[in-house]
């Protein structure tokens, strides 16, 4: 029997990777999207995923990516971790790495679930997941080239949560109001838990994605214990 496929893009080793290895425990068949593949060798070793070189920003690379799933089976969840961000004050930000961060994080958001909603809704259930920050419901001082993508890709879960639940097709957004543990970090100093684990955030993902539909959510906020809100 053909398992069902799981999308990721924006895949790199951090909450991606701990994604990918949770689908791929379920059985999941696993696609990866990233611009640089060859990052994720050791992931493939572990999930058996495919990977595809991928401009989330660019509209035939996009299809390219949905063309690759398609061959693998039946589409059953996505994931868009992909993100961009300008840092800096406003009166310094570099107008070209601002375009970037939106194109990647707010457009490329777009792109993405453009073509997962339009597998999904034929085929009629499945779920599209967005990955936010504290920047998509917070524009902090010096993070207007952050929080721009981030409000952008928020409203668009938002839109497209309230237009693609009557088909039957799951839609949320999850925001990560921390920093998230990483394996070059080192060992935590007390307080323990203060970073977001990536295998805690993905078994969130996966319990979502398995919601009965009387009871869906469309947005998710994960932090960690000694987090202020």
């Amino acid at each position: 029997m053909t398992s069902n496929v799981a999308v990721i893009a924006g895949a790199g080793s951090g909450l991606s990777a701990s994604i990918a290895r949770l689908l791929a425990r379920e059985g999941f068949q696993i696609v990866l999207a990233a611009r640089d593949i060859e990052k994720l060798d050791a992931l493939q070793a572990q999930t058996g995923a495919q990977a595809v070189a991928t401009d989330v920003s660019d509209a035939t690379s996009v299809e390219r990516l949905f063309d690759v799933a398609d061959k693998a089976g039946p589409l059953s969840l996505v994931v868009f971790n992909a993100g961009g961000r300008a840092r800096g004050p406003l009166a310094e930000l570099d107008p070209e790495a601002v375009r970037q961060a939106l194109l990647v994080g707010a457009y490329g958001g777009f792109l993405v679930g453009q073509q997962a909603a339009r597998r999904l809704i034929a085929q009629g259930a499945g779920s599209i997941f967005f990955t936010g920050a504290t920047a998509s419901v917070k524009g902090f001082a010096g993070s207007a080239g952050f929080a721009m993508p981030k409000f952008g890709l928020r409203g668009l879960a938002q839109s497209m949560a309230r237009e693609l639940a009557p088909k039957n097709v799951h839609v949320a957004h999850f925001i990560i109001d921390g920093a998230i543990a990483s394996a070059t970090s080192g060992q935590e100093s007390e307080p323990q838990d203060r970073r977001l684990s990536p295998d805690a955030i993905a078994e969130a993902y996966l319990a979502i994605h398995r919601q009965h539909r009387s009871a869906w959510t469309w947005e998710m906020e994960l932090r960690p214990w000694v987090e202020n809100f």
